[in-house]
């Protein structure tokens, strides 16, 4: 007996005429090709003051958006809130609604607002928790070029202080919807909080493709 093992396929162009023999059950199979992220471009608060960070200009190219960020905040508390604010530099007649959930240890909670100038996509460490710890935040903006879609954006975060003030672990999922950009393309976008952002913190924009 042989003591290899072939993949017959088969086909019925020309009467079943033709019969492929193959090692690899996926041989022959078009091949997939995965969505590929690419960097847009990334900012990092290297002073200190700094209170709203900003992507200009974003090229109309890739399918989706999402944006990557490590954020501390320099208030004075356990932890502060940031946001995503002033679509496409509309200002604050750009009303938005937002919706998220969080929780800390051992509590939790739900809130929703609208006509808001900013939407709140999570909590981020502040001075009292543990020395240069970070959060973390991932939001996406699926079809933020198609002007068939209301854009809307959803975001996930978290950070661990190691049992500190703030009842962590702490963790935030959250979505938000632009009223007055509607259906309109995405071409910028500004983040900012409550109090600064604290030196370090750092934003990446990436485009999505397929």
């Amino acid at each position: 007996m042989p003591s290899n093992n072939y993949i017959y396929k088969m086909s019925n162009a020309g009467g079943m005429s033709t019969v492929t023999r193959y090692t690899d059950m996926l041989a022959g199979n078009a091949t997939f090709i995965e969505p590929a992220y690419e960097s847009i471009a990334t900012t990092t608060v290297g002073a200190a003051g700094v209170t709203s960070v900003s992507f200009t200009s974003i090229p109309q190219t890739y399918t989706h958006l999402q944006i990557r960020a490590s954020v501390r905040s320099n208030s004075v508390a356990a932890y502060d809130a940031f946001y995503i604010y002033n679509l496409n530099n509309a200002g604050v007649s750009s009303l938005m609604a937002n919706h998220y959930i969080y929780g800390g240890g051992s509590f939790v909670g739900v809130n929703a607002f609208t006509g808001q100038f900013s939407a709140q996509l999570g909590y981020v460490p502040a001075a009292n928790t543990l020395a240069n710890n970070f959060g973390a935040g991932i939001v996406d903006i699926l079809d933020y070029t198609n002007t068939n879609k209301n854009k809307t954006l959803r975001g996930l975060g978290g950070f661990d202080d190691n049992g500190n003030t703030s009842g962590s672990p702490f963790i935030t999922f959250a979505s938000a919807y632009s009223a007055q950009l509607g259906t309109g393309a995405i071409t910028n976008l500004t983040f900012i909080i409550n109090n600064s952002f604290a030196i370090g913190t750092k934003f990446a924009l990436y485009g999505i493709k397929g």
